[in-house]
């Protein structure tokens, strides 16, 4: 696959409606939005979808009733701008699920994001209670090997009736009604201090996040890389951050001199980190981006780091990886170096050889940190 496969969005048919699909973007394939959209049963005059992918579950919706798809992942929102951006009765939205309008909907719908934690999903059921108006629906799916039924009975301690009106396998689909005031909720901040090159770094993120609490193991050994010997090296470069988080391997490069860029698919990640930089009192561009699709086309890096992700809706997938490589084959100045590091299990060597033509790994510790250079 390359970078330009990686980047294009193709159209899928979808019963009646058609949506645009891609690489790296949730939603499709997946069970809990095919059933869901199957099933679903609109209401009212106006819906919100807070975890919508691609858009099947919408794309059913706005069948009938305006709806407004309030996404996260700017691979998704790629796909969602094109499917959506002419129809009338759609309105495609960067932002959070917590912080949806207040009372402004009749029905809300809700793919559990389960992989991205328990607290993340609850703060995601609060904002679609805090979204309808009494009387309002909400409809929710997941399964329940991921935590159904824990997350169906907080959301009936929020709004009040509900029920599970489909089972297919260990899918579940369940529709409540907004019976109670929604009570107050708080935003989840969080944070925690880490050393890390000698110095104590402040790390601020909300859930949901890829290592909420602590710097991973996998990325303290690509930073241990560069330490001692290798940290008066980074100061006055130009430094990439590829699928950067809350800023767990930027912030140390920007603390030690460097010039920092991250880039970054998720809106939760890109404010935490944004937020990180801010706390430590450091300057570093944050980019919400597919990838490296928001860069400026002419911007290239000296040195180029990743801790790539490699689940997309809790399944292994290594289409994201393999477009960190040829980003960061494409990003590098001459003689430049793209460090990456991963799972022992994981064969990412063959796409470095194939991206740069020479690779090294310099540490085998449980992960493995690979060098390739431009």
């Amino acid at each position: 696959m390359t970078l330009a496969d990686y980047h294009h969005l193709f159209p899928l048919q979808h019963g009646s409606r058609q949506v645009f699909v891609k690489a790296g973007a949730r939603g499709y394939p997946d069970p809990r939005y095919e059933l869901l959209a199957r099933i679903l049963e609109p209401f009212g005059e106006r819906a919100v979808d807070l975890n919508p992918g691609v858009g099947l579950v919408s794309a059913e919706l706005l069948e009938q009733i305006p709806v407004d798809l309030v996404e996260t992942s700017r691979a998704c929102l790629r796909c969602l701008e094109q499917s959506f951006a002419t129809h009338p009765q759609a309105r495609v939205l960067r932002g959070l699920p917590w912080e949806a309008e207040a009372e402004a909907y009749d029905q809300a719908v809700l793919v559990l994001p389960a992989e991205r934690g328990s607290r993340y999903v609850e703060l995601a059921l609060w904002g679609a209670a805090h979204s309808l108006r009494r009387g309002g629906r909400l409809w929710i799916a997941g399964d329940i090997r991921k935590g159904f039924e824990t997350y169906f009975k907080q959301a009936q301690a929020w709004l009040g009736y509900g029920l599970v009106s489909h089972r297919e396998g260990s899918l579940r689909v369940a529709v409540l009604e907004k019976e109670n005031p929604t009570p107050p909720g708080e935003a989840g901040w969080e944070s925690f201090e880490a050393e890390v090159w000698g110095r104590l770094l402040s790390f601020h993120h909300l859930p949901g996040v890829f290592s909420t609490g602590h710097l991973d193991p996998a990325s303290r050994l690509l930073l241990h890389t560069f330490h001692p010997s290798l940290t008066e090296d980074v100061k006055g470069r130009t430094v990439l951050d590829l699928g950067g988080g809350y800023g767990g391997l930027s912030l140390p490069f920007a603390a030690a001199g460097a010039s920092v860029t991250v880039v970054e698919d998720d809106w939760v990640s890109v404010l935490s980190a944004q937020a990180s930089f801010r706390a430590n009192g450091l300057e570093g561009r944050v980019f919400h981006s597919d990838v490296e699709e928001a860069l400026p086309p002419a911007d290239r890096f000296d040195i180029i780091i990743s801790n790539p992700p490699f689940h997309l809706g809790g399944e292994v997938i290594l289409d994201v990886a393999q477009a960190f490589v040829q980003a960061a084959r494409s990003r590098l100045c001459s003689g430049g170096r793209f460090y990456l590091v991963a799972n022992s299990f994981l064969k990412y060597e063959p796409l470095l050889e194939a991206a740069f033509g020479n690779l090294s790994t310099l540490r085998r510790e449980g992960y493995k940190v690979l060098r390739s250079e431009a």
